[in-house]
């Protein structure tokens, strides 16, 4: 729905108690109103795919390959995390992060250590936003030195155990579990599986990456020749369902496709961070169209920044080049078609589109505000245009009568203070001081 002149109002319990055009507003509704016009209001951003303790390299390691990205960046950061201070430091302002750019839900990676996946979700419950976090798992290749070989496996799983008795479903059910698998390269057959079974018994999510790097492929396929491709080696496990999330996926074989559609598996579309390492272009359009359920994902700090917009434009623009390169003739995404992935797909692809995604009555108030005047090409005050200002404000006069007009702004010249607040549940969220 597109409105220009609308109420959103939300009830003492952050639900949405009405949403239409202010001329059909109840009265009662517009006494002590907050006028937010011209400013305008978007469901909040569901990201689907995050790694929490990278944010701080976001930008680095431009077109490194994945294996080598993960030893020379990742890993070291995420080692920093071994002592838990630094997590109970970092982790209120990530979500900051997050939550200025407009990003209301994420599901994330942590890190393999306990007591920084609690100082984790103690940010997350204090700090308000919806999110679903998983302590990493890794038996086969890991970055804590500290851990025993022979006492891995039990280790991880009871951690993991405990985690979830913790968090899941904490804050009212605002934050979630997800049983988080590192990737095939990292993991046993017996933690995959171990780990997939955690998560049937408990309820949770499960979550991990297929296919993201053409030199990953290969290594799994030596590390699990019994398997007939990547995907094969996460079913064997008992990892596919509605509840798993794969990120990537992006050189996907025929079979793995259809396994993918007939199992209802959710995939998180990460094409900043695709671009960003050289990983590929996924066929999206192709991927769409078989019926795959697909979120995006920021996939900080494989893509260079934490927000949507920008994940939605190198989106675009990623499918428009494969149009011309791979000579995809399909018809391209438009701007409500991005925008759709990156909020009711992603609630979709996580189960929550009963609750979160779209701005519905009766949905849960998770809701952002934005100032499209941010994106204007000229800006009121430009002196040294004698017509300036009045020529953006006749070309923009219409722009939010229009929906497609106005998304196509906000996606393509994204600034990035123009998220001027976050709600989940109805409460503001927290951005950077």
């Amino acid at each position: 729905m597109h409105e220009p002149d609308g109420v959103v109002a939300v009830d003492a319990e952050g639900s949405l108690a009405f949403v239409g055009p202010a001329a059909e507003a109840p009265p009662e509704l517009l006494a002590g109103a907050v006028d937010a016009r011209p400013w305008v209001i978007l469901p909040g951003f569901v990201d689907t795919h995050a790694h929490l303790p990278q944010l701080p390299n976001a930008g680095l390691g431009f077109a490194l390959d994945l294996l080598t990205w993960l030893d020379r960046l990742t890993f070291p950061t995420e080692r920093s995390w071994a002592d838990p201070a630094v997590a109970e430091r970092l982790a209120p302002a990530i979500f900051q992060a997050f939550a200025a750019a407009g990003t209301t839900t994420i599901l994330a990676y942590g890190v393999v250590y306990e007591a920084a996946m609690d100082a984790a979700f103690r940010a997350a419950e204090t700090h308000g936003i919806r999110a679903i976090l998983g302590k990493v798992m890794m038996d086969r290749v890991t970055y804590d030195p500290t851990i025993e070989a022979s006492t891995i496996l039990e280790r991880s799983l009871r951690e993991s155990a405990d985690l979830i008795a913790r968090w899941h479903g904490a804050a009212d059910g605002r934050l979630g579990y997800a049983v988080t698998p590192r990737f095939a390269i990292s993991c046993t057959a017996e933690l995959l599986r171990e780990s997939a079974s955690l998560a049937r018994t408990t309820g949770t999510w499960w979550q991990t990456h297929v296919s993201e790097d053409p030199g990953e492929i290969e290594e799994v396929a030596r590390l699990f020749p019994e398997a007939c491709d990547y995907l094969d080696v996460y079913d064997r496990a008992g990892g596919l369902g509605e509840r798993t999330v794969l990120a990537h996926a992006i050189h996907l074989s025929d079979r793995e496709l259809a396994r993918i559609v007939e199992t209802g598996t959710r995939v998180a579309h990460c094409p900043s961070s695709n671009l960003f390492i050289g990983a590929g272009v996924m066929p999206l359009g192709r991927w769409l169209e078989a019926g795959v359920v697909v979120g995006l994902g920021s996939d900080v700090s494989g893509g260079p920044e934490p927000s949507l917009f920008s994940v939605m434009r190198a989106g675009a623009y990623a499918q428009m080049a494969r149009r011309t390169l791979a000579g995809e003739t399909r018809p391209p995404l438009g701007p409500l078609d991005w925008l759709r992935l990156g909020t009711i797909g992603g609630a979709r692809a996580l189960g929550l589109d009963d609750r979160i995604g779209s701005i519905e009555a009766g949905k849960e108030a998770d809701v952002i505000v934005v100032d499209p005047a941010m994106t204007a090409p000229l800006r009121d005050g430009s002196a040294d245009i004698s017509t300036g200002a009045d020529a953006s404000a006749e070309a923009d006069a219409g722009l939010l009568e229009d929906p497609v007009s106005l998304v196509s702004r906000l996606i393509f010249r994204a600034h990035p203070d123009m998220v001027r607040g976050a709600w989940v549940r109805g409460r503001r969220l927290e951005g950077p001081s």
